[in-house]
């Protein structure tokens, strides 16, 4: 039997969602009714009303075709009648207004992030608001759980954007595609309680701890003598415990990790504790507070360690975690930093099977004093580290990825709008001295390949040079903010944004394949 409009909007109860030739065939009769271009996937019907997005030039609207009024559902928008066959119905032109997207939640469950639990997962940062249909659309290939809205608070500062906004964005692209199988929302590299407070209140589910300020990379190689009054010096009422109740707890005998146990020396603790003693109490007071700010909304923690000069030893994680336990933080994820180097936008630097043992290591502990999943940050682009970590954790693992879909929109840039690649590439030659600062990046400039003598057909290509990419990401806030880049960047991507939605889609195919390969053999 045939589906028609009106037999849609009979329904109080959400609608499962239509066949694609249905939905189709129904975009092209909303379109007609509205003067939208249709977003087929975003049709979606619940409470006798047919909620859709459409696109006018390249600005989008949420519309609402219903029986009667829906001032119910307070949405701000233009109300008209039109027929539908032998019907009158309303139908509401809105703005993707942040009261609209936050009335727009209150009617579909699906549209509020959700925490993931221990399900492997993926973290897919969008900087420009608008990647999330691409990721999506990946991650529909995928067995990852998506957390969609992600950014940090440094990110945020460069984009110019709010958390509500990443937030609002991002449920508009899940809206669009209609994605309805669930996502997390991480607020991530928090490092105060109102950092916390800006995130919760735009409904994020996801809190990444930052504390690396409060680590002690001198602890690393200083003497025994030098980290006997460090770690004296501590504040052992916050960690509401003692130096001698420590020893006894990890320092007096093999600790079983599993398939292996180890025994700390009084050095390891005495490093340990003096490194990160800091580290546990600032997290605490972290979560403690997200505890009250959330009350009884549920949330989930990653404490993360990734951006400190020196890796993580195994005794660090294990004291790191033990101390986190008892002190009752309940975390799903944590970030060690690893051997090797993880660098923004490529590949993994470093010994392959040196990381193999140690992340084995990691997750031993993790198995041990959880579970909880490992973290890969600043994952994106690390190819070759993908199939181990697939392997060795299965699904206790969580890849965090941000930089590489604004690399993906200079890649459609470059497709569609070659001249103005080529002014971003000479710009942010000139930045990256600047920018570079606060980043863990080793790209030379000198060592770019040189754009000038690039065909408009080969100018892609820098976005496989090292040393290109990693100018290009870090320099990310500069360009956004550039007066001469910001509004051509976003009217380039948002008039052909098929061509981002398909360069994110295969990129991120990438991303993901290695985890999806590793479950299969797994299962």
């Amino acid at each position: 039997m045939t589906i028609t409009i009106t037999n849609y909007l009979q329904t109080t109860a959400l609608a499962p969602p239509l066949a694609e030739s249905e939905a189709q065939a129904f975009a092209a009769e909303l379109s007609q009714l509205s003067g939208l271009q249709l977003y087929a996937t975003s049709l979606a019907a619940i409470d006798n009303t047919l909620f859709f997005l459409g696109r006018r030039g390249d600005q989008k609207y949420l519309g609402l075709l219903a029986n009667e009024s829906v001032q119910s559902y307070l949405f701000s928008g233009n109300a008209s009648t039109v027929n539908v066959g032998d019907a009158s119905l309303t139908l509401t032109i809105c703005e993707t207004s942040p009261e609209n997207a936050k009335a727009l939640r209150g009617v579909f469950a699906f549209l509020n992030p959700e925490p993931l639990g221990l399900r492997k997962s993926a973290g897919c940062g969008d900087r420009l608001g608008l990647a999330t249909p691409g990721h999506i659309r990946a991650i529909r290939h995928s067995t990852m759980a998506p957390i969609l809205p992600q950014q940090s608070i440094r990110e945020n500062a460069r984009t110019g954007r709010t958390p509500q906004e990443v937030m609002d964005d991002a449920v508009w692209g899940i809206f669009q595609e209609g994605w309805r199988e669930g996502f997390g929302a991480d607020a991530d590299h928090l490092k105060n309680t109102d950092d916390i407070d800006s995130c919760a209140a735009a409904g994020f589910t996801f809190y990444t701890i930052d504390p690396g300020e409060h680590v002690d990379n001198d602890a690393n190689f200083a003497p025994v003598d030098v980290l006997r009054p460090k770690v004296a010096a501590l504040p052992w009422a916050e960690l509401e415990t003692t130096w001698e109740t420590l020893q006894q707890q990890l320092g007096s005998g093999p600790i079983d990790l599993g398939s292996f146990s180890v025994t700390l020396s009084e050095e390891d603790l005495l490093r340990a504790a003096a490194k990160y003693g800091r580290v546990v109490t600032h997290t605490v007071k972290m979560y403690r507070h997200l505890e009250k700010v959330m009350s009884t909304k549920p949330f989930e923690l990653e404490m993360s360690v990734d951006e400190t000069e020196t890796v993580t030893t195994l005794a660090e994680h294990i004291y790191i975690a033990h101390e986190l336990k008892r002190l009752g933080v309940k975390w799903v994820s944590l970030a060690p930093r690893y051997v090797g180097t993880f660098e923004k936008g490529v590949d993994y630097i470093g010994d392959l099977d040196e990381f193999e043992k140690s992340f084995a290591e990691h997750l031993a502990v993790s198995l041990t004093f959880g579970p909880y999943k490992l973290s890969l940050h600043s994952g994106s682009d690390k190819f070759s580290v993908y199939p181990i970590a697939a392997k060795v954790a299965g699904e206790l693992v969580h890849l965090k990825t941000a930089g590489t879909s604004y690399l993906e929109a200079l890649r459609a840039i470059g497709i569609l709008n070659p001249a103005l690649f080529r002014q971003i590439v000479a710009f942010a030659r000139e930045r990256y001295a600047i920018d570079r600062a606060s980043y863990h990046v080793s790209a030379e400039v000198e060592k770019m390949v040189d754009e000038t003598k690039l065909t408009d057909d080969q100018l892609n290509n820098l976005l496989d040079d090292f040393h290109a990419r990693e100018v290009l990401h870090v320099t990310f806030g500069s360009v956004l903010h550039h007066p001469e880049f910001r509004a051509p960047f976003f009217a380039t991507l948002k008039g052909d944004e098929e061509t981002y939605y398909r360069v994110i889609e295969t990129h991120f195919n990438k991303h993901f394949a290695p985890f999806d390969e590793a479950a299969a053999i797994g299962g």
